[in-house]
């Protein structure tokens, strides 16, 4: 980087900044434990010689300590794919279970907004299609921070809920599920050829908080995709200009993971890979009554915190499958 002529070229220079800064996150967390785990050998060693009450209780704090940051750099070497440092774009869509399953969508909308904000992530709302009752018939959230993706992509697929319903006036209880699709946001920097005869566009008023203004001009918009069917709607700005924009980074992040699939030798395009939204496909269970739990079917972990995982303590969940299944995408 000291070399002259370094910074003539400054998209390349960026790049090996960004390569370097990629490079250090690994060694130096590496370094750290490596030399606390040499000391934590050392003072064992004198303990075995000479033991001291007071220094067993410092040794076990920083044992403890160590343990805790070994396991995050083995989390850490576990978000090596591709895509895994990108930010995500998250889209929820509410399945069977009705007015049920469409409230179920707003919950899980607010648990990953929550957990995003407790990651100190940016979380934007991109689209938001208020169901008529209650509930949203559909949303889209943006969530920019550290390795977003690789952490979320566990949390693709059914999300299945079971509580006393609310909107039951004999207060029986009621079975509905949500599906939770990930895309890794990509940026400029990822070519992805779209053919603008290949899209159809269309713009409406958009719903939901804005202000007034929101709601009296056309400024949301829609695209689809006719060749595969993949459609991306934005209506977080009031410019239409500045949706569009947004939702051509969407419509981009789709068609990349489109091609990945197809790659892949996948045979159906990447709507068709959403699994059915009902039963036997859920990921995870939600349990409000007869008891609370939330229980994952992939990790078999299950946690008993229901309102603190509906509040976005969702990494338990995360690590588990990470740990299981090495940082595997996908359900």
């Amino acid at each position: 980087m000291a070399e002259p002529g370094f910074w003539d070229n400054q998209e390349k220079a960026r790049a090996v900044i960004d390569e370097a800064n990629t490079l250090k996150s690994w060694v130096e967390p590496w370094n750290a434990l490596s030399s606390r785990a040499a000391e934590l050998r050392e003072m064992a060693e004198l303990l075995e010689m000479d033991p001291d009450a007071e220094m067993e209780n410092e040794w076990a704090g920083e044992l403890s300590a160590a343990m805790l940051q070994a396991d995050e750099l083995e989390l850490q070497t576990m978000l090596q794919g591709d895509d895994d440092h990108r930010d995500a774009i998250l889209t929820i869509n509410p399945g069977a279970g009705g007015l049920e399953s469409q409230d179920w969508a707003e919950m899980l909308l607010r648990m990953y907004t929550r957990w995003g904000e407790r990651r100190g992530s940016t979380v934007s709302v991109l689209d938001l299609q208020p169901a008529e009752e209650a509930g949203i018939k559909s949303a889209t959230l943006e969530i920019k921070g550290d390795h977003v993706y690789g952490y979320l992509k566990a949390e693709k697929g059914v999300h299945r809920l079971v509580r006393i319903s609310p909107f039951d006036s004999q207060s029986r209880r009621h079975t509905s599920f949500a599906s939770v699709f990930i895309y890794p946001a990509i940026d400029d920097s990822i070519e992805v050829e779209i053919d603008e005869s290949d899209l159809r566009v269309d713009t409406y008023r958009a719903s939901g908080a804005g202000g007034q203004h929101v709601n009296k001009t056309d400024s949301a918009v829609r695209i689809t995709h006719e060749p595969t069917g993949i459609v991306v709607a934005c209506q977080q700005e009031r410019s239409q200009h500045k949706n569009r924009s947004t939702a051509m980074k969407m419509l981009r992040a789709a068609l990349d993971e489109h091609a990945l699939r197809e790659q892949a030798a996948e045979k159906e395009v990447l709507e068709a890979t959403k699994t059915d939204i009902g039963w036997g496909n859920q990921i995870r269970s939600y349990v409000f009554a007869p008891y609370t739990m939330v229980s994952d079917h992939r990790s078999e972990l299950k946690v008993g915190d229901v309102t603190g995982v509906m509040d976005g303590k969702l990494d338990p969940f995360i690590e588990a499958f990470l740990k299981k299944f090495g940082g595997a995408a996908g359900a």
